[in-house]
This record gives structure tokens, sequence and C-alpha cells, in this order.
């Protein structure tokens, strides 16, 4: 990538020098910044087009020199004005280094480039700020200072509806004053969330979309993309960098369909047709011009569980080769144009897309369990083990079917969502798993129980640095799961069974250490000091701990 850029920067410089193409009149940086800041800087310039949105007719890009000496190229995107006057383009940087930058902008037409300005320059001074979060490991994330990262996450895919499809809770999704990212998000953070994934679909965020929307929020237009949307997008990444919540922002098809103002004629079109994936890449183009900027867009999503897109016809499915062939398509472009290397996943629901797991820069495989909780820990190891990558449980539940009572079975749908979270604090996965039903557990109360999650999880990232080891950890009937972190050893101990269970507990202990026990209760964040261990043989041994019906316990052994 940096010879393709430097060579293109050599040819530039000497076509910029003709004064006959000079077509970008004008750029100014509108807010100096420091280290993790956005920056933006506004460009005048002149161009002919039928539609600035589509890169085939004109695009207009920022050429970055790091204070490194890196190359990087970000888009830039259409603001105001008209073909062939003077229009307002933008650019939303936010440098990653300390030091002086050199910014140039090329403008393309027709796919041919018609002008490169000449150099800027731009300082950036040094902050404290953790900057943009990459994988690390298949434990944790990292941000662009070093410092480790777990997400404690959960699904909040959409605000309310005008009108909901559930058969036993329309009236509770519907409620406008209650689901609103801005009642949800900082609920959600004082209680200890961190990660959350959401969705842009007809209804939520439907910036492509031509509408109607099913959501007030949103005014139909035939603009290109649509403005009540965009500025629903802008509020919620300024509300998301405020909250320091990071995001899996699932972008999906778009409108995709010629009826929607897309190209495609079905959704196997969609996925081999090369105007539909020309459309896309200018989708994706736009996605990073105007938001790119934020940290708090932890991962890019192409889709939500695009196995059920495949087998929407049951008897003519769309084959795997297409669907991977185009996620490799336009991750590879992806990671072109996004300067900040955003992590890049997909997902599925249950059933496995043969190569989808493998492609090189999906940088996180990812899959949905429902009714089936327990198999959390099972499932991410066998899969990092088969595909040596990070993997996250998008989405989990007791129950997915929409059209069942969940009062009926309340008291196990609150338990399986305290499961999940340890099961998933527990195994090689950056972020915990995530529930669904967020207005169901909203309803219920559930957001307090994520603080001493998050309590453990920083405990965890504190004593170990971002160092993960999962110990053997056997407890009879109980279910158990262990993992040290430096020198610090903590077992997630919980009664599935109806009956209080009195059990030995032994962990393995392979460096013979001796240890001081505490006990936590996740449900009140209660400390108390735990029971005398006894250490024969490389393993550590508990005797007779109580566990009532249902109960949970995380023993924390400090050396």
């Amino acid at each position: 990538m940096k010879k393709y850029l430097f060579g293109f920067l050599f040819l530039f410089s000497i076509l910029a020098v003709d004064p006959a193409l000079a077509q970008i009149i004008r750029t100014q940086i509108i807010h100096s910044s420091i280290q993790y800041d956005r920056s933006d800087i506004e460009i005048d310039l002149k161009a002919r087009w039928d539609n600035p949105y589509l890169q085939e007719e004109v695009a207009l890009d920022m050429l970055i020199t790091t204070p490194s000496g890196e190359n990087r190229l970000l888009p830039c995107y259409y603001q105001s004005g008209e073909s062939g006057q003077v229009s307002v383009w933008e650019a939303r940087f936010t440098p990653q280094e300390a030091g002086k930058y050199f910014l140039r902008f090329r403008l393309t037409e027709g796919g041919k480039v018609t002008q490169i300005s000449k150099k800027q320059t731009m300082k950036v001074s040094r902050s404290d700020q953790t900057g943009f979060l990459h994988t690390k490991d298949y434990w944790t994330l990292q941000f662009d200072n070093g410092k480790p990262f777990r997400g404690v996450g959960e699904n909040i895919c959409w605000e309310s509806r005008d009108t909901d499809d559930s058969k036993y809770f329309s009236d509770l999704h519907e409620k406008t004053d209650i689901y609103n990212y801005e009642y949800m998000l900082p609920k959600f953070a004082r209680n200890g969330g961190n990660f959350f994934r959401t969705w842009i679909c007809s209804w939520n965020l439907p910036f492509d979309y031509k509408g109607p929307f099913n959501n007030k929020r949103y005014t139909p237009s035939d603009e290109f993309y649509n403005p009540s949307a965009l500025a629903k997008m802008d509020r919620l990444v300024v509300l998301c960098d405020s909250l320091q919540l990071y995001m899996m922002l699932t972008l999906g098809q778009g409108g995709y369909l010629e009826k929607d103002g897309g190209v495609a004629v079905s959704a196997e079109d969609f996925f081999i047709n090369p105007k539909s994936k020309e459309r896309y890449k200018n989708r994706l183009r736009y996605l990073v011009a105007r938001w790119g900027y934020s940290p708090s867009i932890a991962m890019w999503e192409f889709f939500n569980e695009v196995d059920n897109v495949q087998f929407r016809k049951n008897q003519d499915p769309i084959k795997d080769e297409y669907i991977v062939q185009w996620h490799d398509e336009m991750s590879r472009y992806l990671k072109t144009i996004d300067p900040y290397r955003h992590i890049v996943t997909t997902s599925i629901s249950h059933r496995d897309i043969e190569g989808l797991n493998s492609i090189e820069n999906i940088d996180i495989n990812q899959k949905h369990i429902y009714k089936n909780t327990s198999s959390i820990p099972e499932e991410i190891d066998r899969y990092i083990a088969e595909f040596k990558k990070p993997y996250i449980i998008g989405e989990f539940g007791y129950e997915w079917d929409w059209n069942k009572n969940f009062n009926d079975f309340a008291d196990e749908m609150d338990t399986d969502f305290k499961c999940g979270l340890w099961y998933g604090l527990f195994s090689p996965t950056p972020v915990t798993p995530m529930s669904w039903w967020w207005e169901f557990f909203d309803s219920r109360n559930m957001a307090p129980y994520f603080r001493g999650v998050r309590e453990i999880s920083d405990k965890m990232l504190a004593v170990g640095n971002g160092s993960f080891e999962s110990l053997s950890v056997k407890a009879g009937g109980i279910r158990a799961l262990g993992v040290r972190c430096g020198e610090t050893v903590f077992v997630y101990l919980f009664n599935e069974g109806t009956t209080l269970v009195t059990t030995d507990v032994t962990i393995e202990n392979p460096q013979n250490r001796r240890y001081e026990i505490q006990e936590f209760d996740p449900s009140s964040s209660i400390y108390k000091q735990g029971s005398d261990a006894e250490y024969v043989a490389s393993e550590i041994g508990i005797k007779k701990l109580f566990m009532d019906a249902g109960q949970e316990k995380v023993l924390i052994l400090n050396p």
C-alpha cells in the first residue's frame, strides 16, 4: 500500500503544477487538533457530476503522511453545491499520532485524477486519550496507546418503532420516551456497560433508504442519503464519544433493491452484480468519510446473520462462494479506505458458510446462539481452535421466538442473561456475549447486573495487564470456569440445579502458589472472606462449598 501511494503521489505532483487543471479552490482546517481529537477540514472545489456520492463520477480523497512516515488515505464527503459550481466537501480526521502531518487532497472525475493540491501541514500535540480499538489476541482488544480492553456488552440494536410486531410486547417496544439512544445508552454506561451492537436498517439509522420508515424520527426524502438519518447518526456518535461507549455498527445491505433506490433485483444479485458491489463501495466510502473518525465505532459489521439472507429462499439458497467472495472483496476494499483500521466483522445465525471464517480481512468471526447458552464456552473454544481468530457471540438468549410470552418464563430469561455474560468473561473472547431483548430486560431492571461483571472484568485487566490463561476447575455438578490474570486466579461457579449443593472445588495450580480467597456475589457486588484452601500436587482444594439453587459466585484468589 505504501508503494502504491508513493507512486501515485509522485505522478500527481507533476499533474498538480498545471494551473489549467486546478479545481480545488480552498482548504481550511476548521478545528486544529490534538491526538485522538477530531479535526474538520473544509474543501471548496469545482467539479462536474450527476451524483456527487458516486466515486465513479467524482471523488475527493485526503492523502495523509503521518509523523512516522506512513501514507494513508481518507475519503472526503460531499456537503453542498451544484455540479460545475463551487461545492463544499468535508474531511473529518482524527490523528492517531502526535507530530507533524502532511496533507494533500486528490480530486478524481470520471475515474481520472484531475488534481492533487499542494502539501499542507498539520501539527498535532500529544494527548492522554486511548485512541482506536484493534484486535490483540483471543481475550482482549487493544487501544492505540496499548491499553487492553474487554467489552461488557449488550445488543441495543434500534430505538422504538412506531408499530412493533411482537405478539406480547408491542406496547413495551413502542415506548418512544424510554427506548431511544438518549435514554438507553447513558443508563447502560452508568451500570458498567462499555460495548453495544446497533443496526443500520430500514427503521433505524436508515441513511440510504427512501422510506417509509416505521419510525417517526425519520422523514422520507428523495435525496440520495436521507438528511434526518444522517443527523441522527451524527448525534449517536457524539453521544457514544461522550459516554466512552464502543459500538459494533451493523451495516446491513442498505437500500439495495431497485425499489429502494438501489441497483439489485434480488438478494443474490446484491452479492454478484458488479454495479451493486460498486454501489456498496460508495456506501462504505461515505460511512468511513463521515463517521470513521470516531474511536467509539469499534467495529464495522457487514451483516447481521448473513446465513438467514442466504436461506430466504429455502429451496434455492444463495451459493456460499457468492457470499464469501463478496465479503472478501468488501473487506479488502474497506481496509484501503479506512485510515484508522477499524475492526471488521460479520455474523451468522447458526449455519456456517464454508470459507467465511477464513477471510483474511475479516478480523473477528461471530455467530449467534439461542436456547443453548450453556454451550458458549465450548463454542468459542472450538471456533478459535479451528480458525485461529478472535470469536464473539454477537447475540444470545434463552428464547428467540418473539411470538412467545417471555413473562411465562421470565426467571429463566434472567438467569440465562446473567450466565451468558459470565461464560463469556471466563472464555477467550474480547467482548462478552451480547444479550438480545434489551427492552424486556430493561423492564425487569437487569441493567444493574452489568456492574458486577464490569467490576470483575476491570480487575482481571488490571491485575494481569491484559494477560489471560484458562485454568481447569472441577466442582462436582456445579458449572465452573477458571482463568488466571497475572498472579491472580478468578473462578466462576454456578449451581444450575434446583436444590442446595455442597461441593468440593479443585483448581489447577501449576505454579504451586498459595492464595487468599475472596467470594464475590454478582447480584449484590458484595465481597466476603472465602474458605481456607488446601494445597496438594499443583492443585488448590476448597472443601464443602455451599451453593444454593441458581446461585452464582466468583472466587478471587490473590497470592
